[in-house]
This record gives structure tokens, sequence and C-alpha cells, in this order.
């Protein structure tokens, strides 16, 4: 901590030396993954991916699709989508971004060794180039879902030159066509980007350069904001709101976030599945059933998360109302132990990702699991590291996070699918692919939600396959010098039309 503290004097120090700087300086939580959008999956990655990969559509405030790289789509028949891209638009290597670029990065998001895209657009059975402004893109079903996942990773487009000349290294130096380009990175500590000087909507960027910190303790990120060293902070615990709120220096923005902080369980990656926790649902069931998410909530949280069950949030309209979580109960969760046959304490270890906030949820828990009979042990790891392990199976159980979808399906196929490429824990029902693969086809929005609300039932209620807990605030704090941002449900901060006066 001493070390953490001094860091932030020394940047706030360099600060005052320098003056007023005209720079963006945004400090974010975690250090992103691979800065490759078809291998990357962490939420802070997404942030820094904002500022250098455009996608063919987003989404605003109001949560409609709105083109990006796209200037239309037109549905020709219920499985054929045509995209019309805008002209002139060129890449970080001066490329042009057209119509064989982005048959080019969905083939790759489908094909490359590795992808976390391939589950968010498998229907794709062809893409085709109508001409260098018009790609048809083929499905092998009618997709609810399928023009959303475009609004996020599945739809950037990257340069096939450096593609192909960077392989598997592209991710060290990605070549895009958003505002910045890519200039420097120094693990766990910054990412550099500096503005493109031939970007299609180059009047929306007036920032020269900005340089995403990597500070994980929240105390210590708050501090640079308030001393000047940052101009932004991606993320402020609750805990510190009314501290931010206090100084007329900086502004607070706070929205409902689209995603989920959730129990990732071990059933089925590996050697360490085979434990009563990843093996029997019942001990899965009494693990659950000792928490309690509300406590939780008001003792971490200052009471501003929202508890939950399911992985799509209240203000979603294909949320299932009636799926809540079950009261805290500690008579059950002994019995199902006795059930199990299991010896207690029983010892589970969890995962969890290096931040002040998610040591102090875990430490909760285990003093809750203490007394139904488990012994939690707690395993913090720096958050890409933890990532790795989760994919390798070396994790018993992880808390982790999803920052979210706007269509429900990107909270939910990738990870509870038997396919899902985020499925760390390889759970898998044939009943719940069959209706995960329904919930993708379904256009009705009742029909939908009730074929949502029966995978719960099995997928966490029966199989208790991943216990959700609950949904987060994005609550994002900036010096006053900066206006132009506007707070969007995914969380990310989109350069365009920022300003540091």
């Amino acid at each position: 901590m001493r070390r953490l503290i001094l860091a932030a004097m020394l940047l706030a120090g360099a600060a005052s030396a320098q003056g007023v700087t005209q720079n963006l300086r945004i400090g974010l939580r975690e250090d992103p993954d691979i800065m490759d959008p078809t291998l990357a999956r962490t939420f802070v990655g997404r942030i820094v991916f904002a500022a250098i990969c455009d996608k063919l559509f987003d989404i605003n405030e109001r949560l409609e699709i709105v083109p990006q790289l796209a200037t239309g789509h037109v549905w020709d028949d219920p499985r054929t989508l045509r995209i019309t891209l805008r002209p002139g638009v060129k890449f970080h290597d001066g490329e042009p971004m057209d119509a064989e670029a982005v048959r080019y990065s969905l083939n790759r998001h489908l094909t490359l060794q590795g992808s976390f895209r391939r589950g968010e657009i498998n229907g794709v059975t062809a893409v085709e180039v109508v001409d260098p402004l018009t790609v048809l893109i083929r499905l092998a079903e009618p997709s609810a879902a399928f023009l959303s996942q475009l609004t996020d990773r599945a739809g950037m487009v990257v340069s096939p030159r450096a593609a192909e000349a960077a392989g598997r290294n592209f991710g060290l130096r990605p070549i895009c066509a958003g505002p910045y380009r890519f200039t420097e990175r120094v693990a766990q500590d910054r990412i550099v980007v500096d503005r493109f000087a031939d970007y299609w909507n180059a009047a929306a960027v007036t920032i020269p350069r900005i340089t995403y910190q990597i500070i994980t303790d929240s105390t210590v990120r708050l501090a640079n904001l308030q001393s000047g060293a940052l101009e932004m902070v991606q993320s402020v615990d609750p805990d510190d709101v009314a501290a931010v709120r206090r100084n007329n220096r900086l502004r607070l923005s706070i929205s409902d976030e689209l995603g989920y902080q959730s129990l990732t369980i071990n059933i089925g990656n590996g050697a360490r599945a085979q434990t009563p926790m990843g093996q029997d649902a019942r001990v899965r069931a009494a693990f659950e059933l000792a928490l309690d998410r509300q406590v939780l909530n008001q003792v971490v949280y200052e009471g501003m998360f929202n508890p939950t069950a399911q992985p799509v949030p209240p203000t979603n309209p294909l949320h299932v109302p009636g799926f809540l979580p079950e009261p805290r109960n500690l008579d059950r969760a002994r019995a199902l132990l006795r059930e199990a046959g299991v010896r207690t304490p029983l010892a589970v270890e969890m995962t969890v990702p290096n931040s002040p906030d998610l040591r102090q949820a875990a430490e909760v828990m285990q003093a809750m699991l203490r007394e139904a009979g488990f012994e939690l042990r707690i395993n913090t790891m720096e958050f890409a590291s933890s990532l790795q392990a989760a994919v390798r199976g070396d994790f018993e159980t992880y808390l982790l996070a999803w920052s979210g979808r706007v269509d429900p399906d990107g909270n939910s196929y990738t990870f509870m699918h038997s396919r899902g490429p985020q499925n760390d824990g390889r759970y898998s029902n044939p009943e719940v692919d069959r209706l995960l693969d329904a919930a993708r086809i379904e256009t009705d929005t009742a029909r939908r939600r009730d074929i949502y609300g029966q995978i719960w039932a099995i997928a966490i209620r029966q199989d208790r396959s991943r216990i959700y807990l609950w949904h987060r605030k994005n609550i994002v704090a900036h010096s006053a010098r900066l206006t132009g941002f506007v707070a969007i449900p995914d969380g990310l901060i989109r350069p365009q039309g920022l300003r540091l006066q």
C-alpha cells in the first residue's frame, strides 16, 4: 500500500510540474488482457478498444443500435443481413476499410484458434462481398441477437494486411479504424494512444493523446483524480461516492450496468472440477443458500448494487421478474451438506481478482459460509492472470464480473452453452443448449422471456451451474475540466465528443 500511495504522490507531483495537460489520463482498475478484439475478453480492454477499434454498429444512451463503420443495414430475408459501409474510411496503416476487410475480420473471429467471438457469431454460414461498400452476412437460422453482437468486439474490423503480417501477435500492436492509434503499452502500468488524423469522424476528436493508467487500488485511483494526476477514473467504489460529490472540481456519473457479478463453478474443466463443489449440485446449493446478497451489498457496496439470481438486469425487457434470489437458509444449507455426505468444514477455494472491493466481498462470504459448514479459502490473483487460470481450469470457484450486453444472449450463451467460448466451468446440459439456441431465434419478447425463464430454472436453480450475485452500477468520475462525456449503460468511455478545457 505504501508503494501505491507513493506512486500516486509521484504522479501528482509530475502533473504539477508539467502544468495543465491537454492529454487525457484515465485510471483503469485492471490491466487489460491482449489487445486483439478476436482474442480479448476483459471489460477494461473494451474501454481501450473504444478508442482504437471502431465497430460496425454501436449503442447509444437509450440502448438503440446505431451505425458506426456501417451506414445502415437491412434484412433481405430473416437469414440474410445486408450492411452498407462508410466510404473513405482508413485503417491506422492507411489501408482502406471496405467490405473485404469486414469479410476478413468476421471470418477471423470465426476461425482463429482461441477466438472468444466464435460463440457470439457462430450462426454465420457465409460472408459475401457485394461491392466495396456492401457486405452480405448469411446465417444458418434467423437470429434476434445477431445485430447486437456487432455492437461490440465481434463487430470490430481489423486491418487485414496488419493482421496477416502479425498473426497471433496482432494484439501487441493492433491496427483498426478507430479515432486513436495504438502507440505504447507497458504491462501493469499504462497504454498510450494518439489521435488518428485520418479518422472518418475527426471533428468529434479533439484530445491529442489518451493514457490509460493501470491503478488497481481504488483509493489510489481516487487520490490521483483528486490531485489532478488523472482527469478521469473508470470506476469509483460506492463508499467513495460521497467524497467525489463533495469536491467541486470533480463530476460524477452513475448508471445501471448491463452485466452482473457472479461466481463461476468448475464443474467439468479438468482435474480441479473433481471436488464435492464441482460434482454435486447439492453442495453448490448449500453454498448459495449460505449467502445473504442483501448483506453483502450493504456491507461492501453501501447498498448501491442490486442483488440478483439471473444474468439479465431488471432494466432489460427480457429480465424474468419472478426469478429472485433465495433467502439465506443455514438450516437447509447444512441439511444439503449432510445429504451429500461430505465432511465439514468443507474446504472450497475461491479465486478472486486482486481488487480491494472484491477481496472484501470474498471475506464477507467467507464468514457467511463458515456458519453453514464451509471453509472458504481465498486465492487472490492479478486479473489477467486469473482469466488465464480460468481458461486452463485452474480454479474451483471464480468471482468474476461481466460488463454485459444489450441482448440477453450476450450475457448467457457464451457462459452456459456447452460450446460457449467463455464457459470456463465447462457446464453442459443438452436441454439448456437447446433452449439457448431457441432463444437466439425467437423474436417475440414474451415468448423469448419465457424461454430464458426455463433456462434459469434448469441451469441456475436445478444444476446450480453458476451463482449470480448482484448487478453493479457504472460509477465514473472525472475532472470538471473534462466535458462531453456521455454515460452509456455498457460502461465504456467513448472519446468522441470529449473535450479538455
